[in-house]
């Protein structure tokens, strides 16, 4: 595995990427700003580093040529993580010293792969244990490839769910994503999942209106329902989410092996 450098004042997107790169057993630093990227990656000298160009104070133009002129860095690929996507942006981040180019917002199915392909092969990520043994070209040939699973995930946080996503999709689950109750309940009446996570409180109407729906409904009585929620679970909330027949219930923040332990345990009997 390799330890690799984030630098992203966004929030939001520093922590997908954080996310995404631990979950294949990266060890992940971070930085808000340009200059403390490079106070960072001076003192840890990562194996690589991300680096987002609009940055408050140091842009990451001026973070990529700081890098470049340091003898012991100038060799670690340094790879742009932007959302710029003007004709000569990426020229413009190429001349400065980058060595690729990522747009965002990023694809967590393929994100990983990207920055692997920039590392020596002893240094790149492993996938959580949860994912199937690698099919051979003739085994891939010889039978049609079956999903681990269908996942209904419901929250009305975009970053929750892109986080969900990038850990399950890449390990052969179809994920179904869902903002909200009245979209979570208009995917299961087109088809019934094997599985339906739901955030515990949303604006509007929350997980309790979701899982009273869904356990009312014959087609979906029995597929196994998980509530996920960033708040200690208190005696009351456990008691009504059991009443309403709630399989799991499960804490942010959780480590991505804790999450596909619990799906994959869950799952109906059959299902990988």
């Amino acid at each position: 595995m390799a330890r690799i450098l984030v630098i992203e004042d966004n929030r939001e997107n520093r922590e997908l990427m954080v996310y995404l790169l631990r979950a294949f057993g990266h060890t992940v630093m971070e930085a808000n700003d340009g200059e403390r990227g490079i106070e960072t990656a001076l003192r840890e000298q990562p194996d690589l580093i991300l680096c987002d160009i609009h940055l408050p104070g140091v842009d990451g133009y001026e973070v990529a040529r700081a890098l470049r002129a340091n003898p012991r860095l100038r060799a670690r690929p340094l790879i742009a993580v932007t959302a710029l996507a003007m004709v000569g942006d990426r020229a413009k981040g190429l001349a400065a010293g980058f060595d690729e180019y990522i747009p965002k917002p990023i694809e967590p199915e393929t994100f990983v792969g990207q920055i692997d392909s920039f590392l020596r092969h002893e240094q790149r990520g492993a996938r959580p244990s949860g994912h199937a043994k690698p099919e051979t070209r003739l085994e891939a040939q010889a039978q049609p490839r079956r999903a681990r699973g269908t996942i209904l995930v419901v929250d009305d946080s975009p970053v929750n769910r892109q986080l969900i996503c990038g850990t399950l999709q890449p390990l052969g689950y179809e994920v179904w994503p869902a903002a909200s109750v009245q979209e979570a309940l208009a995917l299961v009446k087109q088809s019934v999942p094997d599985l339906i996570l739901s955030d515990l409180h949303m604006p509007g109407e929350g997980g309790f209106n979701l899982v009273r729906a869904v356990k009312t409904d014959t087609r979906l009585a029995t597929v196994p329902f998980l509530f996920i929620t960033s708040s200690v679970w208190g005696d009351a909330d456990r008691a009504t989410a059991l009443r309403f027949g709630v399989t799991r219930f499960l804490l942010r923040p959780i480590e991505p092996q804790a999450l596909i332990d619990a799906i994959d345990s869950c799952l109906p009997a059959g299902k990988p």
